[in-house]
């Protein structure tokens, strides 16, 4: 299987034993006040996983590059410190690591370092909405001690032991900056034209590479599309392309996209393999200058080992990065070798626990393997290594808190049983995977049950538990308690007529509400299901038909082509409203993802309104106090209450007035701030707690 995939291939001399090129994902691992443990915990578990060559986050090559305050800084010993573990770590391992050389430029996040009064730096001073600043333009002094700091900091990530460098030249990074007219308006060497715009990433790769020599692999990312307005032309991508190779990179991975695009690139929305298109070309333009020879990397949006077989068996590209897919599955691909992708953890891009906290403080992780970056905390031990003392261990409920509770204790070696009510595993994620671009949610739920039976966990659907049920539960060893969350229903007048459904009735059967629906609600319930309602085709949407229905050109097709576009009023079967009290539909949803389901939901001609008070449901729909103080009627067939949940608690009654001890998780535990997120890492901890409990 794979024969593309599992092929060696060089790189700079470099021997790597496949063509899965784990790629660069900051942690916020890199700056914890443990001697860098974490991070060598959590590459070392990736490499015996079967990853190949590992690119770490990007360290900043001085403070000004910094993207934030959990950088590191490669001036700072305390962070070599970090670095020369963890490369160790990989190497113990049998792996390789490349040290990503970073510079955040008008990127660089409030609490990053900046300049000494911390205003980022850029080749321009251009506003930038993601950092919500705007920079001040570099001096001349200041871009010839950069291009000196990245030779330095490649030097330093030789002597620190890592087998590679990568240079961070795509996403709307510094260098990136510098090569795109929107924020190079620099009338100097550094900006003035076409050559000038790419000096300053060739400028860069030359300094490294003399710092290194000529021995020391060196790869350079580079954007094969910034898809922002008046970003580089693909004119001047091809020929920084060209220019890098003859500056002697040894490798170039191919990134999309800047934080400031319209264009969404790594959500879940984006087809698998979209932006391969870019990396081919890049390869395109480098045979017809003579450098077919040097490697090139394709990345974005692959999650399983077979769309990156494909999209290698088509020549044009040599070898394939992922990188959240080691966060959902760190033995990604040591599964796929052996023939066991389907047990592998599906990458669901959702982005909540892994893009979304980058930006900030908090440790990246992942919804659908919360143990990524706490290796440490929560080690993992295949079954087959049983604990002193094999116990018993009951699970209630078989949602997303109940499944992975029920996988911790039966991967530690313990006896587990679970009790599901409904008909289903799943719980309310059932729901999100019905939602078109989420066909990865259901996936996650039908491997986790696959793993459980792997693992000889008996699933018990249709089982309530009640009170014949506690003289068995009094002989386990522990109890979690996963029991969920139910729909709330709010004490409106109106709310027990025939035409008002819960979300969940709605989810259950779509089809049956009619052509006006008004969701009462606004958070990511409510949207999920306004999605779902004016969806007209569940079919899953092709690379070309994205990239049409988002107007983006590519090389081979300057005009984008006619296709189905996601969400023209005219495709919409229905005319839904979503209506909440508060300014904002969609709270909840991660940052990273919100805006592009919200434009989603605009484009489909979802009617939104904020700031209503509601004073009625009726027979002919809602009566409503919009922000301007009018009392309207919003029309509708069919109300959808989307105002909350409450925790599922019969079963904790049940439990505590019999005495029998136990852990919660999930929605029992509290529907404050809940989503899928919260409930996994509470299942895998509680689990934890449990055993940890029954410890004599």
């Amino acid at each position: 299987m794979f024969d593309h995939v599992f092929r060696p291939c060089d790189i700079g001399g470099l021997t790597l034993p496949h063509r899965i090129v784990m790629g660069a994902m900051h942690l916020n691992l890199e700056t914890l006040d443990d001697g860098g443990a974490a991070l060598a915990a959590f590459y070392t578990e990736r490499v015996r996983g079967g990853a190949g060559l590992i690119v770490t986050g990007g360290s900043a090559v001085n403070r000004a590059g910094a993207g934030g305050p959990g950088y590191g800084v490669l001036d700072d010993a305390n962070h070599r410190s970090v670095l020369r573990r963890a490369a160790r770590a990989v190497h113990d391992a049998d792996g390789l690591i490349a040290l990503q050389l970073f510079h955040a430029g008008r990127y660089a996040l409030p609490g990053g370092h900046g300049d000494d009064d911390g205003t980022p730096l850029a080749p321009s001073a251009v506003y930038s909405r993601f950092s919500r600043t705007v920079p001040r333009a570099m001096t001349e002094e200041e871009i010839a001690g950069t291009v000196a700091d990245f030779a330095r900091a490649a030097r330093t990530a030789r002597e620190l032991g890592f087998d590679a460098v990568e240079v961070m030249g795509s996403e709307g990074y510094l260098l990136n900056q510098f090569t795109a007219p929107l924020t190079n308006r620099r009338s100097d060497r550094w900006g003035a034209d076409a050559d000038g715009r790419v000096r300053m990433p060739v400028e860069v790769l030359r300094a490294v590479r003399a710092a290194v020599g000529p021995a020391f692999p060196v790869l350079f990312r580079m954007s094969g599309a910034d898809l922002v307005t008046d970003g580089t032309p693909w004119k001047e991508t091809a020929a920084l392309a060209v220019a890098l190779a003859e500056a002697g990179a040894d490798a170039l991975a191919v990134g999309v996209g800047w934080h400031e695009s319209p264009v969404p690139t790594v959500q879940a929305q984006v087809p698998p393999g979209t932006w391969a298109v870019y990396a081919e070309e890049v390869k395109r333009a480098l045979r017809a200058a003579g450098h077919g020879h040097l490697p090139v990397i394709a990345s974005n949006r692959f999650n399983q080992i077979a769309q990156a077989d494909e999209a290698l068996a088509g020549g044009d590209i040599d070898l394939v990065a992922m990188a959240r897919p080691f966060l959902a599955d760190a033995a990604v691909v040591g599964k796929s070798r052996a023939g066991r992708g389907a047990s592998v953890e599906l990458c669901i891009a959702c982005n909540e626990a892994c893009i979304d906290r980058s930006f900030g403080a908090e440790r990246v992780s992942c919804l659908v393997n919360p143990r990524a970056g706490h290796e440490r905390e929560f080690p993992r031990f295949p079954a087959r290594h049983s604990p002193v003392r094999r116990g018993r261990y009951a699970v209630v409920g078989a949602g997303l808190a109940g499944l992975e509770a029920a996988r911790t204790l039966a991967g530690l070696g313990h006896a587990v049983e679970v009790y599901e009510a409904a008909d289903q595993p799943g719980g309310q994620f059932r729901m999100a995977a019905r939602v078109p671009g989420k066909a990865d949610f259901g996936e996650t739920i039908r491997r986790r049950v696959r793993e459980l039976d792997e693992l000889r966990v008996p699933v018990r659907l249709g089982h309530r538990i009640g009170l014949r049920d506690v003289p068995l539960l009094r002989t386990m060893d522990g109890v979690i308690v996963a029991s969920g969350v139910r729909p709330r229903r709010p004490e409106l007048s109106g709310h027990t007529l025939p035409h008002v459904l819960d979300y969940s009735q709605a989810f259950a059967d779509p089809d049956a509400l009619g052509g006006r629906v008004v969701v009462i609600g606004g958070g990511g319930i409510a949207v999920d299901l306004a999605h779902l309602l004016t969806s007209r085709s569940p079919a899953a949407v092709t690379p070309g038909e994205f990239l049409a229905s988002h107007a983006v050109a590519t090389p081979s097709q300057p005009v984008p082509v006619t296709g189905r576009t996601s969400g023209r009023p005219a495709d919409s079967p229905r005319q839904v409203t979503v209506m909440r009290r508060g300014g904002r539909i969609g709270t909840g949803i991660g940052a990273s993802t919100r805006w592009v389901v919200m434009e989603e939901l605009r484009a489909a001609g979802v009617r939104l309104l904020t700031g209503v008070v509601y004073q009625e449901i009726t027979r002919e729909g809602v009566i409503v106090v919009d922000a301007g103080g009018n009392r309207r009627l919003v029309e509708a067939d069919h109300v959808v209450l989307a105002v909350g949940q409450e925790s599922e608690r019969d079963v904790v009654g049940t439990l505590r007035r019999a005495g029998v001890p136990f852990e919660t998780a999930g929605g029992v535990a509290g529907t404050e701030g809940l989503n899928a997120v919260r409930a996994t890492a509470q299942g895998l901890r509680a689990a934890h707690r449990v055993v940890r409990s029954a410890a004599p």
